[in-house]
Formats: structure tokens, C-alpha cells, sequence
């Protein structure tokens, strides 16, 4: 995880974070705390607080823009890890936390 992304957080209160409910510790192979998720299928979950007019992960700590993280960073779901800093998603949840874009890598 880069510096931009420990003082940001911005994508954490931006995107519903959903994903196959097997990620979850409810299935042998899965590492996402269930009691984190929320169901939003049969068969998907989404984080707490990710499925919500104001979005915010539960697993978010800290201010966005100043010294977030995850607090399950490595726990996290494959739509958490597929994330890329910098790329068209960043900085669309940057901007509507009126954060700058991040400078080119």
C-alpha cells in the first residue's frame, strides 16, 4: 500500500464493495470476516456500510484525506485488491471527497 493510499481512503466511501459470499470465513477458503458483510444476493455479499446512500466500509479507519486504512487490509476482498491506485475509480472517489488527483507515478 502506498502512501497516497494510507492518508486517502477515498474508495472506501465511494463504491459499494461487493463480492462471491465464498470469500467470507463462512466458506474453508474464504478470510473476509462474514460478520463484516451484508448479503445482496443468493450468492454476493457487499461490506458493511458499502450498500447505503452514505457510503463508508465498516472495515474504514480513520479520516478520509488525512490517515485512513483498512483494518482488514489483509483480509480484504478481490474487488479490494483489484482496486488501482491512480487509476479511473481512484480518482473518481478522490474527487468526490474533493481530494486533488494524485500525481502520474
Amino acid at each position: 500500500m502506498s502512501d497516497a493510499c494510507i492518508r486517502c481512503g477515498a474508495c472506501c466511501a465511494s463504491f459499494r464493495v461487493s463480492f462471491y459470499w465464498a470469500e467470507t470465513d463462512a466458506h474453508p477458503s474464504g478470510c473476509v470476516p462474514e460478520a463484516l458483510t451484508e448479503p445482496v444476493s443468493p450468492y454476493f455479499v457487499a461490506m458493511k456500510g458499502t450498500n447505503q446512500a452514505r457510503l463508508r466500509c465498516v472495515a474504514l479507519q480513520g479520516e478520509i484525506g488525512q490517515a485512513a486504512g483498512c483494518g482488514i487490509y489483509a483480509l480484504r476482498s478481490t474487488t479490494c485488491r483489484d482496486f488501482e491506485m491512480g487509476d479511473e475509480r481512484c480518482l473518481a472517489a478522490r474527487a468526490l471527497h474533493g481530494l486533488p488527483p494524485l500525481p502520474p507515478l
